[in-house]
């Protein structure tokens, strides 16, 4: 078993925070395990949770007719969220219940997957790369976080709840494909950034 399977084992399982007291079940992420594209959200809705798979609901459907848009495949791409846990009626994820989950779970997925383009959807995925910054002003710009190419998205359900910033997210996410090709044509040096000790407050969407 690959340590990526090892560790959705011991997400499916993780009693670390207490989100787990009122999970149905743990949604650790799908993709391939060399994925060069990664999609980071918030945390699982209801489908989700009933189904251990991200971005299966609303948001999901319309994220899937992103992806189709720059004809890049569902099953290309690993996606996950910060949270691995549904919170209690949609609720915000707290503070700790982030930290916890990305320290211990996102950081080694991304650590094993070594993606080359992380799509961050929504603030709370935002502020782990890129704290104390407001999406309104960094949505569809380009950032470097440990040598990878970091580009911060509204989460797909901003869109099913602002009809307005449906073609914000349509033609920021128009750039993707754009971003995978120029990461396969760059020089190998990475840029670092140094990594948020913390992740930032809640700032509005």
């Amino acid at each position: 078993m690959s340590e990526l399977s090892e560790l959705a084992k011991a997400i499916s399982v993780c009693m670390l925070c207490k989100l787990h007291e009122t999970r149905n079940r743990a949604v650790p992420g799908e993709g391939p395990e060399n994925a060069k594209l990664m999609l980071v959200g918030e945390g699982p809705g209801f489908n989700e949770d009933q189904q251990a798979r991200p971005f299966v609901g609303a948001s999901g459907k319309f994220l899937d007719q992103l992806l189709a848009s720059v004809d890049i495949k569902r099953s290309d791409v690993y996606i996950t969220n910060v949270v691995k846990c549904r919170p209690p009626e949609n609720r915000d994820p707290l503070p700790n219940e982030t930290q916890t989950c990305c320290t211990t779970y996102l950081d080694k997925q991304i650590e094993f997957i070594k993606p080359k383009v992380i799509v961050t959807l929504g603030r709370y995925s935002m502020g782990r790369f890129l704290p104390n910054v407001t999406i309104s002003n960094v949505h569809g710009k380009v950032f470097k976080y440990k040598g990878i190419t970091i580009y911060p998205l509204y989460h797909p359900a901003a869109a099913l709840h602002q009809g307005n910033l449906r073609k914000t997210i349509e033609d920021d996410f128009k750039r993707v494909a754009d971003l995978l090709k120029q990461t396969d044509e760059a020089p190998k040096t990475p840029t670092i950034i140094k990594k948020p000790d913390e992740p930032p407050s809640p700032k509005q969407m």
